[in-house]
């Protein structure tokens, strides 16, 4: 007989079999929970760090790793975005918006009348490479953003645009990519900023329309006010900024700012800027800037030079 075992063994090592089999199967069924655990496990821990990593990255609404801000300058007729340009200089200083990825356009207007402000000089000090001026080559700066902004996009950032002006380049803007990449829905990832109804009012109309379809497009209150829920950043009386800018880069940037703002405002039919010819200060267009990156509790400039130049009282 070729058996291994008699008919007597038969009950006995059936048992036994039974017995080394549901040992067996449990032993595979340990090892594999335990790899499917380990892995649930790191997922769940990661999706913890990644989150905490998330919220610390955060710049008010500003994702730091991976978001692009935008600022677009008009610079016609009103000289007030000649003081803007300094105080988003002096906000992009400050330690908190370290490796920021950012890009200013200078000639981001749309239909008003007037000249144009001369401040490729504030431009260049504030920004250095990261400007391109639409006034002397609107195509040319069309695709030095939109490369820019393509790059953000692909890398799964978002776009946020504080409009100190028209929406007309950004009208533009959003057109381009949407040529380059026809078949994504990209309305939530591009964020378009806008406090003044002046600005809306002069705006290319079915540009203005577009960028209210194809982008997530947000009004806020005028930064020409105070205590409407936006900083107020237009003051009639004098502001003493050298107090508390003590950087000499900034200080460079300002007194440039002043001195041009003052060359210019009401010049040649220029829109004259009353608050600014009183020796005042006007950077309302910075109100979006601030609430893209949360800092819309701050009342006034005042409130804001202490704010960014290290001199706030606890």
């Amino acid at each position: 007989m070729n058996r291994l075992f008699d008919r007597g063994a038969d009950v006995s090592t059936q048992g036994n079999v039974e017995a080394v089999a549901r040992h067996g199967w449990r032993l595979h069924a340990r090892l594999l929970i335990r790899p499917a655990l380990s892995i649930l496990i790191v997922v769940f821990l990661s999706s913890c760090v990644s989150g905490e990593d998330s919220e610390a990255d955060l710049l008010g609404r500003f994702d730091r790793d991976k978001d692009l801000y935008l600022a677009h300058f008009d610079v016609k007729t009103d000289v007030d975005d000649v003081h803007s340009v300094a105080a988003v200089a002096t906000m992009l200083a400050d330690p908190r918006f370290f490796g920021i990825r950012y890009h200013a356009v200078a000639g981001a207007y749309g239909t008003q009348d007037g000249l144009y402000v001369p401040a490729e000089e504030v431009f260049k000090m504030a920004f250095g490479a990261h400007w391109s001026d639409a006034h002397e080559n609107f195509d040319k700066a069309l695709a030095e953003v939109r490369l820019l902004s393509v790059e953000t996009l692909d890398d799964g950032g978002s776009i946020w645009i504080a409009e100190a002006g028209q929406s007309d380049f950004s009208a533009a803007l959003i057109r381009s990519i949407r040529e380059m990449t026809p078949e994504s829905t990209l309305e939530h990832r591009i964020h378009v900023v806008q406090h003044s109804d002046w600005n809306e009012e002069v705006t290319t109309a079915e540009d203005l329309a577009f960028v209210k379809e194809y982008a997530t497009y947000r009004k806020i209150p005028d930064g020409n006010g105070i205590g409407n829920g936006s900083p107020g950043f237009r003051s009639e009386t004098v502001v003493n900024w050298k107090e508390h800018v003590s950087d000499a880069r900034l200080r460079e940037i300002w007194t440039a700012a002043v001195e041009i703002s003052n060359t210019y405002n009401g010049a040649d039919g220029r829109y004259l800027n009353e608050a600014i010819r009183d020796g005042g200060l006007d950077f309302s267009d910075v109100a979006e800037t601030a609430w893209i990156f949360g800092f819309s509790e701050l009342r006034d400039a005042n409130d804001f030079f202490e704010e960014f130049s290290g001199t706030k009282g606890g």
